[in-house]
């Protein structure tokens, strides 16, 4: 099963309890250029911090870097550790929580689209009335924004014990071709009280996407997925990216997926774990991608590519979380603290992929890293930020 939102992604987040207005990106860009190679001693401090993820255990780690027209690879260890074969650029992986900007951008082009009657101040109730009901919860109180700021106060699905159970340790092997239903996993969260009531915290939950993903379907008609391809994937001409659904694969080329199945000892053994159905992960997680898309999805949303001004605005408005960290719809914000530059992007865990976006607020700055191991200090990829951001 896909966990893109066990503990060791809450780590990069400090909760708070009060909104405050964040650094909006640009709403329009300029044409870009035809990326060209950057210089490699450009990149040399970068490269040591990838060195650096794979000394630590990790069996292999990638990056890529657009900046100014000129574009960077670096990788490090391995793609296979069966046959040594070495990451390479193209590689596909699964994004996990990096799911969440796409869905946030396109629940946010439908509230810009009259047709739809669609607003993000809107009910969930309006949209799956009667859904969101028991110990506590109540849609009727919950909006849509809440749901894509993780304002809602519904417990998170991915920590439930029953499902935990199922799906860390060698149990799953027995459980990694199981699927779920949208229905499945909302009803899951439901089953626990709220932990605040709407609006009034911050708690990062994979059920509010789950259920953004229902709100989008609701209103077009169509799967999620095949509103994010026809809104995102085909204009950007995003071509390593896919919603795989319940498919177990990941389309070629890419590295094998390892994970420790999340159990706590340094020297657990690392299994292969590239094939699982992702249906559990759903719209909260299930995407797969490759560096180069990703980058150029990040640069053309904060350039204002994918949305009109009022949405733009409405997505970068973050909550603050302290420390000089935001969540606006979908995205988050930090202020790197060697250098005081402010990025946006995700960062992500699935089941043997850890995945990290980041982009100066006007997007013209992007690095994207993955790892294809689930385990390991995220301090390791903070560090490599730092190294591109502040050099």
């Amino acid at each position: 099963m896909a966990t893109n939102a066990l503990p060791r992604t809450l780590i990069t987040l400090a909760l708070a309890g009060t909104v405050a207005a964040a650094a909006v990106a640009p709403a329009s860009a300029a044409p870009r250029a035809t990326s060209r190679p950057s210089p490699p001693s450009a990149h040399s401090a970068t490269q040591d911090a990838l060195d650096a993820i794979t000394r630590a255990g990790t069996p292999g780690v990638l990056a890529r870097v657009d900046r100014a027209g000129e574009s960077w690879h670096g990788t490090s260890g391995v793609a296979d550790l069966r046959t040594g074969r070495p990451r390479l650029p193209q590689d596909r992986f699964r994004i996990g929580s990096l799911t969440k900007p796409f869905i946030a951008t396109v629940l946010l082009q439908l509230a810009s689209e009259p047709e739809h009657g669609l607003s993000t101040d809107d009910t969930v109730d309006k949209w799956l009335p009667g859904l969101v009901r028991g110990h506590g919860n109540d849609g009727r109180r919950i909006t849509l924004r809440q749901l894509l700021q993780h304002t809602s106060g519904l417990y998170d699905y991915i920590d439930d014990d029953g499902l935990r159970a199922k799906f860390t340790g060698k149990a799953f092997f027995t459980h990694r071709y199981d699927g779920a239903t949208p229905e499945e996993l909302v009803r899951i969260g439901l089953a626990h009280k709220p932990l605040f009531a709407p609006g009034k915290g911050w708690s990062y939950s994979n059920t509010n996407y789950i259920l953004a993903g229902m709100v989008i379907e609701k209103a077009t008609g169509h799967s999620y997925g095949s509103e994010v391809e026809q809104r995102i994937i085909r204009p950007l001409g995003l071509r390593g990216t896919t919603v795989p659904g319940s498919s177990p694969s990941v389309p070629g080329p890419h590295g094998r997926h390892y994970s420790k199945l999340y159990v706590d000892d340094p020297a657990a053994r690392i299994y292969d774990v590239t094939d699982f159905n992702p249906s559990f992960s759903g719209a909260s997680g299930e995407m797969i991608s490759t560096a180069r898309d990703l980058n150029a999805f990040i640069r053309a949303l904060l350039g204002g590519e994918l949305l009109p001004p009022a949405q733009q605005k409405e997505m970068f408005t973050g909550h603050d979380l302290g420390g000089g960290r935001s969540y606006g719809l979908g995205i988050r914000s930090q202020t790197l603290t060697a250098c005081g530059v402010q990025v946006w992007g995700h960062s992500s865990e699935i089941t043997g992929s850890l995945t990290r976006t980041a982009a100066t607020a006007d997007g013209e700055h992007v690095v994207t890293i993955n790892r294809n191991g689930d385990w390991g200090d995220p301090a390791l990829e903070q560090a490599a930020l730092e190294a591109e951001f502040c050099r």
